[in-house]
């Protein structure tokens, strides 16, 4: 269908992405509410919880953002007890940031909170329409 026969009163499917996120995005705020941590700390949170400990360098590629974003992220989690940085045994001259045991029961807790989060989100879908919208994200992700 072309935007000349789409009804004008009808969301496009940009504007129907848009909500779901917004949505998406609001409900992710409200989960992470009780451990005071915004997106970007969870994020960092739950790749050095399946990665391990590793360099400020590395853990920016895996969250894409700069280096100095990276900085300051760490900077966050560490004041709130959530990451050390430690020195680097393959090379002193290098930092990696790994996780507390505080920040190891947060991340665990926060992916619990999330995975509940999803599946109320998520859970008037069928399987066939799960599988079929993880499908369709990662073909638009990739």
């Amino acid at each position: 269908m072309t935007a000349e026969e789409r009804d004008p009163h009808e969301e496009s499917l940009a504007e129907l992405f848009w909500a779901v996120a917004r949505r998406l995005r609001h409900q992710s705020r409200q989960t992470l509410g009780p451990w005071e941590v915004n997106p970007g700390h969870a994020r960092a949170l739950g790749v050095l919880t399946r990665h391990g400990a590793m360099r400020l360098s590395t853990l920016a590629e895996h969250l894409h953002i700069a280096p100095r974003s990276t900085t300051e992220v760490v900077d966050g989690l560490e004041e709130r007890g959530l990451v050390a940085r430690q020195p680097d045994p393959a090379d002193r001259r290098a930092t990696l940031v790994a996780l507390t045991e505080e920040g190891t029961r947060v991340g665990a807790a926060i992916r619990a909170a999330r995975d509940a989060e999803a599946e109320r989100f998520f859970g008037h879908l069928g399987r066939d329409d799960r599988e079929q919208l993880t499908r369709i994200l990662r073909t638009l992700r990739d």
